[in-house]
């Protein structure tokens, strides 16, 4: 029964995670397909560049209620499991980031999944394993958006804030160790997903964000999209 119980979670929670939101929603504001826009990816960023801020939002509403769901659906099916209380968001953002619904067949035959990088979902599941993380994590992410000057370095943040959160309330009794180890994975998608997005930030070609966009577009400088 506990095994029934376990996979039900599992599958839900990717499934869960697996709703691509931002295709959606951009779908129905703009009629646009935002695989075939900007990075391709269906997360909150690309939502507004495709079809504007409201898109964009209600994309990373979306995407957080997904993460989110995963506590709830862990204490309505298995509550007091620390385990499955960090396996749960791990698995919605893994269908984020890689998506059922997405699927699709490379020029080389190969199949693929597509989706977002995860950073709203990540946001949503450590919220649904401490609350509290809302009003220090999103701070957080929204300084490095402004002054950092690329979404995929605030992705990163909202994963590594993430991760030291539960690691100092594990430290001190607040929240089992378990949980940590939703903050690691999570990281480690976040960083996987985001690769192309790093490299092009080494290489000076990322498109910039925030106050690094202002400062440019000011100064009359080309601008990467």
């Amino acid at each position: 029964m506990n095994l029934l119980i376990i996979l039900t979670i599992v599958l839900l929670c990717y499934l869960i995670g697996s709703i691509p939101s931002g295709w959606v929603v951009v779908k129905i504001a703009s009629g646009r397909d935002l695989r075939f826009f900007g990075s391709g990816r269906t997360g909150g960023t690309n939502a507004m560049r495709a079809a504007g801020f409201l898109a964009g939002f209600f994309t990373a509403l979306l995407d957080i209620f997904k993460g989110i769901s995963a506590a709830w659906i862990v204490g309505w099916l298995m509550p007091g499991n620390p385990w499955l209380q960090a396996l749960a968001p791990a698995l919605t953002m893994v269908g984020q980031v890689y998506s059922i619904f997405l699927i699709e067949r490379k020029p080389d035959g190969r199949l693929r999944l597509r989706g977002g990088a995860g950073g709203a979902t990540c946001l949503g599941g450590t919220i649904g394993l401490t609350p509290i993380s809302l009003i220090i994590v999103f701070p957080a992410a929204l300084l490095v958006y402004i002054f950092g000057g690329y979404a995929s370095l605030t992705t990163i943040t909202i994963a590594l804030v993430s991760t030291i959160l539960l690691s100092y309330r594990a430290i001190i009794g607040a929240g089992p160790w378990q949980h940590v180890l939703y903050g690691i994975i999570a990281l480690a998608l976040v960083l996987w997903a985001l690769r192309p997005n790093l490299e092009r930030v080494r290489q000076g070609i990322e498109r910039p964000v925030g106050l690094r966009r202002a400062r440019m577009k000011k100064l009359g400088q080309n601008i990467p999209e």
